[in-house]
């Protein structure tokens, strides 16, 4: 959490007579410390009530002088209270770091700053990942779960919003999932038409458990035969993982796979975005997914730019995700 700056500090760094990266240090500082607060088990030891350092300490089994300079640290970032009962929590603390999904974003994204990052120089000078994002991921399997957990919470926030603007038709119908292998979306919609079948194609480390209409497949949507006979295709948080040219192979590929008047849904992130804090998270989930996959976050009207092989091309910004859009496009075989 960022310190907070007494009057005069702030004009001094916000009127350049101070160094503001200054004040970044130690922001970067607090989310390291936070990231290993919660690793140790301090917060959740605090859950109950303050402590003092010595009892902290045995609770998560530290060292208590190692726990004092960290809990120290925190107090000033504003994730403990300090005080004569001891260590305690913030209400930011309490609210996001304990029992919390958004914990594993937090831990997530603590490990891609201080670990995936390193060597992103290369990335930018060459113009190539210098990592692979998933082979990253596979050797490190905690990270891994932690991802595919913020993948499904995802999934489950949006699919309510998103299961009625996906258009399927009337009787049997056939569904084709990319990348999905949570299956939220490909069980709500499922759920919401009964005689739609569904066939999820992902990594095997990324695949749910499936059900009675929805078919889990292990393998990579870039290699693997589509198959055809789709009348609809779900490209969910999939083409900034790529390249635009890949990007541009894997559409006319989705477009063979499906249905004359078959539907491919596309959703991802824009690069307009309500707030400040909206347009520095995607610049910096774009240079995440440069460093590690060779993708980015393209615009809509980029991603609409590589749809010329479809029709009736639609945009819809969601509500429960305003830096998300909806695109949809019907394969010019209808009618």
């Amino acid at each position: 959490m960022p310190i907070e700056l007494g009057d005069d500090e702030a004009a001094a760094y916000f009127g350049n007579d101070a160094p503001a990266s200054f004040v970044d240090m130690l922001g970067t500082a607090a989310y390291r410390c936070a990231a290993a607060a919660m690793r140790l088990g301090v917060f959740g030891a605090l859950r109950a009530e303050p402590l003092p350092a010595d009892r902290l300490a045995a609770a998560i089994g530290a060292d208590t002088r190692g726990v004092t300079i960290l809990a120290d640290a925190l107090v000033s970032f504003g994730y403990l209270t300090g005080g004569s009962t001891g260590f305690g929590l913030t209400p930011l603390s309490e609210k996001w770091l304990v029992d919390s999904p958004y914990a594993t974003v937090e831990l997530f994204w603590q490990r891609v700053m201080f670990e995936l990052w390193d060597g992103i120089e290369e990335s930018v000078r060459t113009g190539k990942p210098a990592v692979d994002f998933y082979a990253w991921l596979a050797e490190r399997p905690e990270t891994s779960r932690q991802f595919q957990s913020m993948l499904d919470s995802h999934a489950q926030s949006l699919a309510d919003e998103l299961a009625p603007l996906l258009p399927v038709p009337d009787g049997p119908a056939r569904l084709l999932d990319l990348g999905g292998g949570h299956g939220r979306y490909a069980t709500a919609l499922c759920a919401r038409h009964p005689d739609l079948t569904a066939t999820v194609l992902d990594f095997p480390s990324a695949l749910g458990p499936g059900g009675d209409r929805v078919t889990m497949r292990a393998g990579n949507y870039l290699e693997e035969d589509l198959g055809a006979g789709y009348d609809l295709v779900l490209l969910f948080n999939v083409l900034h993982g790529h390249p635009a040219a890949g990007n541009q192979a894997l559409l006319a590929r989705v477009e063979a796979a499906l249905n004359p008047g078959g539907v491919v849904a596309i959703l991802e992130h824009g690069r307009d975005a309500p707030g400040p804090s909206d347009v520095a998270f995607l610049r910096t989930f774009s240079l995440n997914l440069f460093h590690g996959q060779n993708g980015q976050v393209y615009g809509t009207d980029e991603i609409t730019g590589w749809l010329a092989g479809f029709t009736s091309v639609q945009v819809t910004r969601l509500a429960s995700s305003p830096t998300q859009h909806l695109i949809t496009a019907q394969s010019r075989g209808a009618g």
